[in-house]
């Protein structure tokens, strides 16, 4: 299975910290928040990486090279020369370089110790092409009680769906079969990643779990400094 990292965001709430460096490589005990990532993809046994980068792309890739200094092989989908596609338009642009078959997902600003290798085989389905009913994508959720995250879905035995008072956060851990980008009309430029969960929700062909590990979210300063404040103890 090939992973992406999704590393093209300008990280707008943590400034002044991402005005001179992107996000991914703000650190944490002493390692930048991508190469966490990186080193657990590697440890669950996913070395073929693709990134995708924008604001401040030079320094990510300076940083990470091709993969090699982490025993990996990364590629990057650029952005630099299309401008940000958001989430939904930033995987879709990615797709040649993640082939035909299910792939993780994961957000650059979000430090966890999820089991990576529990995902491998997901989605992996004998009779995919026989079967056109079968899941396209996974979700990763956490239980959500604090004030500055949004609540996204809901879990109803395993199935992902959308309802009025949903008590879930999507984790930014996913995987994803490039079919999902089937069930919109085509599309080009930025887009958002719940416009590609939309219709496959809505055809109950999306499944989930919760997570309930070490899992932060590093959107602002206070969040990184708490996650910083962990490793001081």
């Amino acid at each position: 299975m090939k992973a992406m990292i999704l590393a093209a965001g300008r990280g707008e709430r943590l400034k002044p910290l991402t005005n001179t460096t992107p996000k991914p490589l703000l650190s944490v005990h002493g390692q930048t928040l991508i190469e966490h990532l990186i080193h657990q993809l590697k440890n669950a046994g996913i070395t073929e990486l693709v990134i995708n980068v924008f604001y401040l792309a030079e320094p990510i890739k300076k940083k990470l090279g091709d993969g090699s200094a982490y025993q990996v092989s990364i590629c990057y989908s650029d952005e630099t020369e299309t401008g940000c596609l958001g989430t939904g338009g930033g995987i879709y642009h990615a797709l040649p370089l993640l082939g035909n078959d299910p792939f993780l997902i994961v957000s650059a600003d979000i430090w966890t110790d999820f089991p990576f290798d529990s995902l491998k085989r997901c989605l992996q389905k004998k009779d995919q092409k026989k079967d056109q009913k079968k899941d396209l994508a996974h979700l990763i959720m956490i239980k959500n009680h604090a004030d500055d995250l949004h609540r996204d879905f809901n879990l109803k035995q395993n199935r992902v769906v959308v309802d009025s008072n949903p008590p879930l956060t999507y984790s930014g851990i996913a995987v994803l079969h490039p079919n999902i980008f089937l069930l919109n009309s085509p599309v080009r430029g930025a887009f958002s990643f719940y416009s590609v969960l939309e219709p496959a929700i809505k055809l109950d062909r999306i499944s989930g779990e919760t997570y309930s590990g070490l899992w932060y979210n590093i959107g602002t300063p206070e969040q990184l400094s708490k996650l910083q404040a962990k490793f001081q103890l």
